[in-house]
């Protein structure tokens, strides 16, 4: 390993001289108190940045073996680490000039949700810290100016690690409260299980957003407070005893008039798959981390799915026990997501009706008695919701403004009244029972076929560095020009994990023995490779870049589904 004096000197000697210079710095060099290694020079001023990465020993870095002894907890001092370094490096970014990146010192910009990020990353048996960044080195043109590289390098950088990667420059209160709701949020998570909740909402939660582009708390919202029969008491290792709104297994129908935070709500229990910072409003909002959003999406792609217990015989004859189209209906691809969502491993459906296909979540009476079952190969989810929770153990959330019927089917009525809950099980009961559902038998569901492969095609020749992949926000991520649309995959968090979905299927593509597995032995490997070899293992190359976040299995599931080739 080099030293920073040598650097130095290298730095000196390549001034001026023309942009693929910079390509000598490549390499480790030993700084008083880390390491610095340059892991990737870009190739022009105007190209992706340079990749760099410091690592911290944790004999140094200070920070007791407590703040790593577990994984919730190492992933909450991670991302407290990286929003502090965010915020340094953004007082720096561009103050070195030139050309181009010139200057630019960039840093993953985490999100309300605390994730796992290649970002920093904490070894959990010696508590070294490595964090990921990009800088752009500064050029005149495309002529070195490795001077002011100098300064980002010797000045910059040193503040950074200083004020962000040491225990010293927090203070011990900070870190405490970091690692307690942490502790705090992973203790619902546990009781949730214990005691057949789907999901929990605390009392004085701050559910509604700032705005449609910002996940920051709404000021003067509305505080959330459980209606009195629901009201659950949770007595957390840190914070103590909490009082929240405790929803149960089974169907939990949210009704109201619009505008009275139905919606509001399902988006919060959406998000309470992942834990959240301080502040946000949602730190004690937890849900049933396997919970999958469930909606219509036309035009989606469908892959010999097993939609027949809610899609029978379609009249063009096509097989619904291995449905396959390049073009689903709404009706088809919702069926095609509750399946795939079941596939997937979740035990709770998110529903909301202003999202869903209408034929595929109820047919009225009248309509039975006109177009008769036998004349109609969808089994609307009504008839299914029951025997889904019975035989299947998968609990429904559904949001619902215009259907009366489903008071027949839920276990627990919310009725939300100006953002406030009200428990009106008792009472929508007694209204349904004057308005009798028709009683037409209907066929037991067959747990459907989990046996589909995603075969992986063999490569062409190309090796892993040409087999590009390209992200588009949130929305997209194109494997060799063939996109995967993920728009209503509501779920992903941060474009960081949508990246991360895109190393996925590559490294699959580039396996070709994993052809011999089943969609869901294809995502068990990816999960167990993940936690034993962490995103290296994944992504390989010769470094890990800053900007991937893992992503839930069900997100997996859902990149690979959507996955046209």
């Amino acid at each position: 390993m080099k030293r920073a004096e040598d650097l130095r000197e290298l730095l000196g000697r390549i001034d001026r001289r023309g942009y693929p210079a910079y390509k000598d710095t490549a390499g480790r060099y030993q700084f008083q108190k880390y390491t610095l290694s340059i892991d990737h020079v870009q190739g022009d001023p105007f190209a992706a940045p340079s990749k760099v990465s410091v690592a911290v020993s944790g004999d140094k870095s200070g920070f007791s073996e407590e703040c790593y002894c577990n994984a919730w907890r190492k992933a909450a001092i991670q991302d407290m680490l990286i929003r502090r370094f965010y915020e340094k490096a953004g007082s720096f970014s561009f103050q070195a000039k030139g050309s181009g990146k010139s200057g630019m010192i960039a840093v993953s910009r985490p999100s309300q949700k605390v994730l796992e990020r290649s970002a920093c990353q904490i070894n959990g048996k010696n508590g070294e810290i490595v964090f990921r960044l990009e800088i752009g080195f500064p050029a005149n043109g495309r002529t070195v100016n490795s001077r002011e590289l100098e300064k980002i390098l010797f000045r910059f950088l040193p503040e950074c690690v200083e004020g962000a990667l040491f225990a010293k420059a927090y203070q011990k209160k900070q870190v405490d409260s970091v690692i307690a709701l942490a502790d705090d949020q992973q203790f619902i998570r546990e009781e949730l299980k214990k005691r057949n909740l789907a999901a929990f909402v605390a009392n004085g939660a701050i559910l509604p957003r700032a705005s449609g582009v910002s996940d920051k708390p709404m000021k003067g919202a509305v505080k959330f407070m459980a209606p009195p029969t629901m009201e659950v008491s949770m007595k957390l290792p840190h914070k103590g005893e909490i009082l929240g709104m405790g929803i149960r297994q089974g169907i939990t129908l949210v009704v109201g008039g619009g505008y009275h935070g139905k919606s509001t709500l399902l988006k919060a229990l959406e998000a309470g798959v992942y834990n959240h910072i301080s502040g946000d409003g949602r730190e004690y909002v937890v849900t049933n981390d396997t919970a999958v959003k469930i909606r219509a999406e036309d035009g989606r792609s469908v892959k010999k799915t097993d939609i027949s217990m809610f899609i029978g015989t379609l009249p063009n004859g096509k097989d619904t026990k291995a449905f396959s189209t390049e073009d689903a209906s709404g009706s088809t691809s919702q069926a095609a997501n509750m399946v795939e969502a079941m596939e997937a491993g979740a035990e709770v459906f998110l529903i909301d009706e202003d999202t869903s296909a209408t034929n595929f979540m109820i047919r009225d009476d009248l309509m039975q008695r006109v177009v008769h079952r036998d004349s109609e190969p969808i089994t609307p989810f009504i008839d299914r919701v029951k025997e889904l929770y019975g035989q299947f153990g998968i609990s429904t959330i559904l949001v619902a403004g215009s259907c009366g019927s489903y008071f027949h089917k839920a276990d627990t009525v919310i009725q939300m009244n100006q953002y406030a809950p009200v428990d009106v099980t008792d009472f929508a009961k007694q209204e349904a029972a004057q308005f009798p559902l028709g009683n037409v038998p209907l066929q037991a569901a067959v747990k459907p076929d989990f046996q589909r492969m995603l075969f992986s095609q063999k490569n062409g020749g190309k090796d892993r560095d040409r087999m590009k992949v390209k992200t588009m926000g949130t929305d997209a991520v194109s494997i060799d020009r063939e996109t995967i649309d993920l728009r209503y995959v509501e779920q992903i968090a941060d474009t960081e994990q949508v990246v991360m979905l895109g190393a996925i299927v590559k490294f699959i593509l580039l396996n070709p023995a994993l052809a011999k597995k089943t969609l869901v032995e294809l995502v068990d490997y990816i999960s167990e490779t993940l936690e034993k070899k962490g995103m290296e293992g994944i992504y390989g190359g010769r470094y890990l870049p800053t900007g991937l976040a893992l992503p839930r299995r069900q997100e997996i599931f859902a990149c690979l589904n959507r996955y046209r080739k």
